[in-house]
């Protein structure tokens, strides 16, 4: 079976996107995970907004510690968006050969979509539990990537699946919004243009603003279900206490986050307003992350297409000496 390079293409430098926007906001990812994940009554905060979890690790001298997790959250990322842009381009190219349609609709794109995000889901899933529990520890007290996933049990290390299944939505209809506005901006463009020119691109410029917008509207529709994937993958606030009763063999073991239990602390810790705390971080993120992911991804995608054919055409050249010789 032959590699689809133009998948190959799509999914490396959807990567390398990933890559960038995960490091450059990262620490905003760090400040934003442990927002969310608090839950205490209003009086009870520790975190009012976002900034004091900024303030806090400059007062106690962790500023670094913002960073705490970063190399396994682009591990995840990498994977993440690999697997994803190759998982969508593939099936996008197999819809179109077997259907013998000239362009996706947006029903048909929504499953495409999130039959991508499942795979990918259920592929980093160890990956994306370690990260949020190594982001909201305390500051200085992370842990590495390999004893995060061997504290518990196999099954702990995928803790959230299901939630996270049920977020394949988000991308999907993030992709499916940028795609169809895409979709409509390259033909008016090209519409403009004379008959015969060359192809038609995206600005920086404008895969920015089309992937804030489009990140805007899926983060939006899905949020309650962000929060509770933050607070169940959520490394125990209650860490050091248990550190300090390990020696009591009677201790309690610790009860499993489950869907239905962090809905009703929430509900009755917060309320209603619970279900949408840290919408304006989570928005601000993921807006930035993805527009410049996608920014980076549009710019690149070219460069890697060239790069790609040419180590193709390297290995055939050295495949036809070793025959010859």
């Amino acid at each position: 079976m032959s590699i689809d390079l133009g998948s190959l293409s799509e999914a490396t430098s959807g990567a390398v996107g990933a890559l960038v926007s995960t490091t450059v906001l990262y620490p905003l990812d760090t400040c934003k995970a442990k927002f969310q994940a608090e839950l205490r009554a209003h009086g009870q905060r520790r975190y009012r907004n976002l900034s004091d979890v900024l303030l806090e690790a400059i007062s106690t001298g962790q500023v670094f510690s913002l960073y705490q997790g970063l190399g396994t959250k682009n591990l995840q990322s990498f994977i993440a968006q690999f697997v994803y842009f190759y998982g969508y381009s593939y099936f996008k190219r197999l819809y179109l050969e077997r259907t013998g349609y000239k362009s996706i609709g947006t029903k048909a794109n929504l499953i495409l979509a999130a039959a991508a995000g499942a795979c990918t889901a259920i592929a980093t899933q160890p990956l994306d539990t370690a990260s949020s529990r190594m982001q909201t520890s305390a500051f200085g007290k992370s842990k590495g990537l390999w004893r995060t996933l061997t504290e518990g049990s196999w099954s702990d290390a995928f803790d959230g699946l299901g939630i996270s299944l049920l977020l394949t939505s988000n991308p999907a209809i993030q992709y499916t919004v940028f795609d169809q506005l895409k979709q409509r901006m390259l033909t008016s463009k090209q519409a403009n243009n004379d008959v015969g020119s060359s192809a038609v691109a995206l600005s920086a410029l404008s895969a920015f603003v089309l992937g804030a917008l489009s990140k805007s509207v899926a983060t939006v529709l899905t949020y309650p279900a962000i929060r509770c994937k933050v607070m169940i993958q959520a490394a125990d606030a209650n860490d050091e206490v248990d550190k300090k009763v390990k020696v009591d063999s009677k201790a309690k073991p610790k009860s499993r986050k489950t869907i239905s239990s962090v809905l009703c602390s929430i509900w009755r810790k917060e309320g209603i307003p619970g279900f949408f705390k840290g919408l304006q971080a989570q928005i601000l993120k993921t807006v930035l992350s993805s527009a410049l992911l996608l920014m980076i991804k549009e710019k690149i995608s070219a460069t890697t297409w060239v790069l790609i054919l040419a180590m193709r055409r390297l290995l055939m050249l050295n495949q036809a000496r070793l025959k010859k010789a």
